[in-house]
């Protein structure tokens, strides 16, 4: 099987346990998935089967958009509910305070990420090393915060709507919020992302392949054997010359060319579009 499509991974399963989930499912015993949901977190997960598995790193996964809720007072290493160990009562803030704390996360921020976050140590999950005890270290990382906008203030919980660039740790920007309100403590009590670039949840429905791709399609005027058979394209029978990634339209199926210094070489071979 072949196939793209948006998932919606519910709190309290890791990805890895969600996709098997889908693999039984869907019958099929490849798949794979793109930006890794923590337990914690629910919302879209982007999937892929077959062949189709290969063409993640060329679909526009970005910006990301999510949907938290802050709890001002709790205290938490994973920066959660999953490892309160105390509340602090506060008193309340004004709206207006809270919206001018929002919008100052807004614009290119620094910060080490949470400890437990689902980035990779040498192989394995930070939140699983963190859970074992163990010790590792995290690299800063650099984030976008391109638009964040408040929806609910009820407190002690501020519920905001947040679109970043990839790889930003959305328990970090709550913890952040906290700290420029002045609270020792504060911990998300839910997490759901929106959606990954230009894909949203819509019922597990396939996705276009070729509407999906963040790469320019070229056109190829040689001889269509060539495509089928995967032969050695030459550069004067492509519209587009210069260097870059492109996709060609094989009819039902797809490849994936990269042009460099006026050689051509297949990226992907034949990627069936159904």
């Amino acid at each position: 099987m072949n196939r793209l499509f948006v998932a919606y991974k519910p709190s309290g399963i890791g990805s890895n346990l969600f996709l098997s989930q889908l693999k039984r499912k869907y019958k099929t015993k490849k798949a794979g998935f793109s930006g890794t949901l923590d337990p914690f977190a629910k919302g879209v997960l982007l999937i892929g089967m077959g062949s189709h598995t290969k063409l993640f790193r060329f679909l526009n996964k970005t910006p990301k958009t999510y949907r938290a809720t802050l709890w001002l007072g709790a205290c938490s290493d994973s920066l959660d509910t999953e490892m309160i160990e105390k509340v602090h009562i506060l008193q309340g803030f004004s709206e207006q305070r809270v919206l001018e704390v929002l919008h100052s996360l807004e614009g290119e921020l620094e910060y080490e990420p949470p400890i437990f976050s689902a980035k990779r140590i040498n192989g394995q999950r930070a939140y699983d090393l963190a859970r074992a005890g163990k010790e590792f270290t995290l690299n800063t990382i650099h984030s976008s915060v391109y638009d964040i906008k408040l929806l609910s203030y009820c407190h002690p919980f501020i519920t905001f709507e947040v679109t970043v660039s990839e790889g930003t740790y959305i328990r970090s920007l709550g913890y952040m919020l906290a700290q420029r309100l002045g609270v020792e403590c504060g911990s998300l009590s839910a997490l759901e992302r929106l959606s990954e670039g230009q894909f949203r949840y819509n019922n597990e429905e396939a996705l276009d392949i070729k509407s999906s791709l963040n790469i320019p399609q070229n056109f190829y005027t040689g001889d269509r054997d060539n495509l089928k058979y995967g032969r050695v394209l030459a550069i004067e029978d492509l519209k587009e010359k210069n260097d870059g990634y492109y996709w060609l339209d094989n009819g039902d199926n797809i490849s994936i060319i990269n042009i460099q210094n006026q050689t051509v070489t297949y990226e992907l071979g034949r990627i069936y579009t159904c």
